[in-house]
């Protein structure tokens, strides 16, 4: 009998990842980095399940401990080449045949977001609904960092710029421009299982501060969000 329910939240966690061994555990303040991402699921409320697709039985328990639900171990899309879209079908897919759950809308919540919250979480989810759209993926406004202002190196260190209105435009003038981050990927499951990606037709962005859209993929991500943490921990006393 197919139990049918409004949201689900999934949290991918493979346990191989190697820019960064054991990345979705590694001690982040005195608790495993998935820890903050389960935290924030379950603290909006949002969610029938917030679970948590893993290939591995360590990340697994940890999962359990802080209040995730992990209904099986993903044995599917764990390897180097996996994208988070793949591994979202196929766990809905999964959870229909073993739990008999089916939902309509997904979000899935990259576990190497520790600065995104559950008032980030709550925020985008409700414009999600209110705009009733099938996909919304999370995003920030580029800053400092200006692509506009990128070059390539060649030969000798000689630069090439990748855009050239980037050098014949003033700044202010330039179109603002937003880069996509893990930390809040939402869609309607039938739009989702149709099209295989979030990206799917008339995708939406939705915007969050750049700190929380902080994504730790590597030891100097690690150390950026260590210092953003800090730098949040610090403005809230």
């Amino acid at each position: 009998m197919v139990k049918k329910y409004k949201n689900v939240a999934i949290i991918p966690a493979r346990g191989g990842s190697k820019r960064l061994p054991k990345k979705n555990i590694i001690d982040f303040f005195g608790k495993p980095l998935i820890a903050y991402t389960i935290e924030a699921a379950l603290k909006t409320d949002k969610f029938a399940r917030v679970m948590v697709s893993t290939d591995s039985p360590e990340i697994a328990e940890i999962a359990e401990k802080y209040g995730a639900s992990v209904p099986f171990l993903r044995k599917e899309h764990a390897d180097d080449f996996a994208n988070v879209s793949d591994v979202t079908v196929h766990t809905l897919r999964r959870l229909k045949a073993e739990t008999g759950e089916e939902y309509d809308t997904v979000c899935m919540l990259m576990p190497n977001c520790p600065i995104r919250n559950a008032k980030d979480i709550y925020r985008l989810c409700t414009e999600f609904e209110e705009k009733d759209l099938n996909f919304q993926i999370s995003a920030f406004k580029y800053g400092w960092m200006n692509p506009w202002w990128a070059h390539k190196l060649e030969n000798e260190g000689k630069a090439t710029p990748f855009f050239a209105d980037g050098l014949t435009t003033r700044s202010q003038d330039l179109a603002e421009l937003y880069c996509p981050t893990g930390a809040v990927w939402l869609a309607k499951t039938d739009a989702l299982s149709e099209s295989k990606t979030f990206y799917g037709e008339g995708y939406h962005f939705g915007i969050l501060n750049w700190k929380s859209a902080v994504d730790i993929d590597d030891a100097e991500d690690l150390e950026m969000a260590k210092a953003v943490y800090l730098l949040e921990k610090n403005s809230d006393e």
